[in-house]
Order: structure tokens, then sequence, then C-alpha cells
């Protein structure tokens, strides 16, 4: 073989014990290697390191690990929105991963995130949820469009959205939500005339009739929803919630919470066929807006 192909014969080794260890050969002391397995399918391992487990993101695993089936086997990991403690599962994880699956929300500065993540091979990266400026080559992802997605979502609710005079939306100061969520709210609120405010603390934020409030995270929902029963305020006519993202509960509190929200099962499922396919598409997802009571 290293006559043939002119490698050192040390090349030529390392892929016979290559091939040895992942079972097409098998040796024979003395004899030299066979051929094992004729019908060998070259083994997907995977490491996903997903931020924080939500119910969205169980969407998104339990959809990928549907679509990969038998045919993967997957490593599971969540960072905590801690990018320190990203950098370090992915410099600790020696394993030869086939694919790795990341959604890169970080509560600190992430400026420079991309040269953590330019360590991983392109051919072997899928990110999902969110574009992170700086990658180099060509890669797979699937993600949301942050800024422009809510602006049309506000937009399809226009005529909802008429009967109140301000839109307040509750972003935490320690967040790990991206900023253009807000700066798509704000611009929708110049183009329409709408008060716009950015509420850090919703539990120490007056609550009043002609106002709309866009919740991220789902205890700051619940905080607001205690405090416009405690208010005797009636959702949809006097104030209006709209979630963001979509869980199952949304659709019974409050006789039905507006949402707007991707759709998370596809985001796991194009991953999981970008990984069987070997693809390096870039996919926008569509967002939904879903109207309810509430609004």
């Amino acid at each position: 073989m290293k006559d043939e192909y002119e490698i050192s014969r040390d090349t030529a080794e390392k892929c016979y014990k290559h091939l040895r260890n992942i079972g097409v050969l098998e040796s024979v002391p003395g004899k030299g290697y066979y051929i094992k397995n004729t019908s060998f399918r070259h083994t997907i391992k995977v490491l996903l390191l997903f931020n924080k487990l939500t119910i969205q993101k169980q969407i998104i695993f339990d959809s990928l690990i549907a679509v990969l089936g038998e045919q993967a086997s997957v490593d599971f990991y969540i960072y905590h929105n801690d990018l320190s403690l990203f950098r370090k599962l992915l410099s600790s994880k020696k394993e030869p991963y086939s694919h790795y699956v990341i959604i890169p929300h970080f509560l600190e500065d992430s400026e420079n995130v991309h040269e953590i993540i330019n360590t991983i091979p392109k051919n072997k990266l899928v990110v999902l949820d969110k574009q992170i400026p700086g990658l180099n080559g060509e890669y797979a992802a699937v993600y949301e469009n942050f800024e422009k997605d809510i602006y049309d979502a506000l937009k399809q609710a226009i005529f909802q959205l008429s009967k109140y005079h301000t839109i307040k939306v509750i972003f935490p100061e320690y967040s790990y939500y991206p900023p253009e969520i807000v700066y798509g709210a704000k611009r929708f609120c110049q183009d329409y005339a709408f008060n716009c405010q950015v509420v850090e603390d919703i539990s120490n934020e007056p609550v009043g009739e002609g106002e709309v409030y866009i919740s991220l995270m789902e205890d700051d929902l619940v905080v607001l929803i205690e405090r416009i029963i405690s208010l005797n305020l009636l959702a949809g006519k006097q104030v209006g919630v709209i979630s963001y993202n979509e869980m199952p509960l949304q659709r019974v509190i409050l006789d039905g919470i507006t949402t707007i929200s991707t759709d998370f099962a596809m985001m796991g499922s194009l991953a999981a066929r970008m990984i069987l396919e070997n693809k390096k598409n870039r996919v926008e997802l569509p967002f939904h807006l879903t109207l309810r009571a509430s609004l």
C-alpha cells in the first residue's frame, strides 16, 4: 500500500488499525488483516452542546433523535449559557465525533465565541437556532432571524394590537436571548406608532391598562400573569400578553396565551437530515404567530 499510494509505512499501519477499530477489518497474529464486514456503514457519532434544557430544547432533541434513529450514537451536554464551560467541554472531548451540533447562547459577552467554534472542523459542524458572525468555511446551520421574525409577527397581529398604546418587552439584564429581539420590537413600534419600553424586572414594573407585554422567559410569564390577576385586569381587553416560544400550557392559561415562535421540531429534524445526508445547507426557519385570547 505504501508503495502504490506513495505514503509512509506508519500512515498505512494507522489506516489498518483504524479500520480494525471501527469493525471493517479483523487481524490474525502472524497472518495479517482480513475483511470482517462487507456491509459496513460509517458510524455517526454526534456531540450535542445545548445551552439550556427547556421545553423547546427538548423538542429539538426529541425530533433530532427520532430522525437519526439507530444510525447514530449521541453524547449530550448542557453548558448552562456559560462560555467558559462551553469552551471546556469542547476542548475536553477527544472522542472521534463525526458531527458537533451546538446551540450558541451565552449570558456573558460572547464577542469572540466564533474563535472557539472555528476550532471545530466545518465539515462536522451544525449550528442551531442562532447565526454566529465570524464563522468561516462551509458548515450546516438551522437558525432564526430574530429581528425580522418578531417584527413580522407583530405586524401580523396589528389588528389585535390596535387597542393598546404601549408594547413592553420583558428582557432581563442577564439574558441569553439575542438583543435582536429588542431591535425588531423597537423598529415595529417606531414604524406603527406604539410606545416601546424594555422591562428588566417585571416584578417591579407598573402594569396598566393599554399595555402589551412580550415575555421571553417562562418565569417572567408566571410573575406577569400573577400580577395581572391580582390587579383584576382583563387579559386580551385591558392588557395584552404575548409569550415568546410556544408551550403546551399556553393553550389553556388565561383562556389561551398568544405566542410567537419558530418550529423547534422542524429545527431538530432538519439538523438530523443534514447529518445523515452530509449536507452543508443554511436554513432560516419560518416564524409563526398563534393568536389566542390574551391579545
